[in-house]
């Protein structure tokens, strides 16, 4: 009898609380804090240099070579100062959105096409074209600026937009096309043939089906290209000699003062917020569309 009620006694339930940390979780919770703190410094590195040209831009030109955190009082001087009709300012930030967004889009419809017929049709050599296409954009800049300035001497091209417009497709198309060329190489091509099989051509299918999964990788390479249109200089500055027809990061660079040996910093710093406000809300627009894995559930 005693064992049997040993037996059927209920055992004591087991107290509930936290437990003491296994090695293993402690070893993992202080990777994760490492890598927040290694985050952290990361993203605290890429924006004082940009919360520092905001406060230059806020500060009363008398103190613009003050050092305190932030400006007191704030003053938007500068930002006039920099949109004042004497600068040319306005005039550039338009001449900059003509130039990359006729660049982009001239860029994307050119690379698309490209990777598509790269990525799906096979032919000789189609490593060896890949592969120059990739090494035109390794000549730096400065190299290609003496035979372009000859060449568009003698198309009579200086001062104009295509001037500036062709030379950032040389950026622009090698890696639009390298980008899109891997993206379509991803993408199953039994999509294609069931859009077929349903009745729509090579070039229906390709527009319906191929497209729209496509978003991430052409909406990343369009950002890309823009960008680099957006921030060029040195092309920009040695093929344009007239104040109508320079950029935005070329007339920002030649501000002036009141005077002629003054050096205008707020008013710089306050173009360069403008300049950098743009590509900032371009990002954040579309950056779930780049984020987003739109070729999820593709083959269902």
């Amino acid at each position: 009898m005693t064992i049997a009620a040993e037996a059927v006694r209920p055992k004591p339930a087991k107290r509930s609380g936290p437990s003491a940390p296994k090695p293993a979780d402690r070893k993992g919770f202080g990777r994760f804090r490492l890598a927040d703190l290694g985050s952290g410094l990361i993203v605290l590195y890429c924006l004082v240099p940009f919360y520092w040209m905001i406060v230059s831009a806020l500060r009363k030109p008398s103190d613009q070579f003050a050092t305190t955190l932030f400006p007191a009082p704030i003053s938007f001087e500068n930002m006039k100062a920099a949109f004042s009709a004497r600068n040319g300012f306005g005039r550039a930030l338009l001449n900059s959105l003509i130039v990359a967004g006729t660049t982009t889009v001239i860029t994307l419809a050119i690379g698309i096409t490209t990777a598509y017929v790269i990525a799906r049709v096979q032919f000789r050599f189609k490593n060896v074209v890949l592969a120059v296409i990739i090494a035109t954009s390794m000549f730096p800049g400065v190299t290609l600026l003496i035979p372009l300035l000859k060449l568009f001497v003698g198309l009579d091209w200086i001062n104009t937009y295509q001037a500036l417009i062709v030379p950032s497709l040389s950026f622009g198309l090698p890696l639009t096309v390298f980008n899109l060329t891997a993206f379509f190489k991803q993408l199953p091509a039994e999509l294609e043939d069931a859009a077929q099989v349903d009745g729509c051509s090579q070039w229906q299918g390709f527009r319906s089906v191929i497209l729209p999964l496509a978003m991430p990788g052409i909406f990343t390479s369009g950002i890309i290209t823009f960008i680099a249109a957006w921030n060029e200089f040195i092309i920009a500055l040695s093929l344009t000699n007239e104040k109508s027809m320079r950029t935005a990061p070329v007339i920002t660079a030649l501000f002036t003062g009141q005077y002629k040996f003054d050096q205008p910093f707020g008013t710089q710093m306050a173009a360069g917020v403008a300049v950098t406000v743009p590509l900032v809300i371009g990002a954040l627009l579309f950056q779930r569309r780049i984020v987003d894995g739109l070729t999820a559930g593709a083959l269902k």
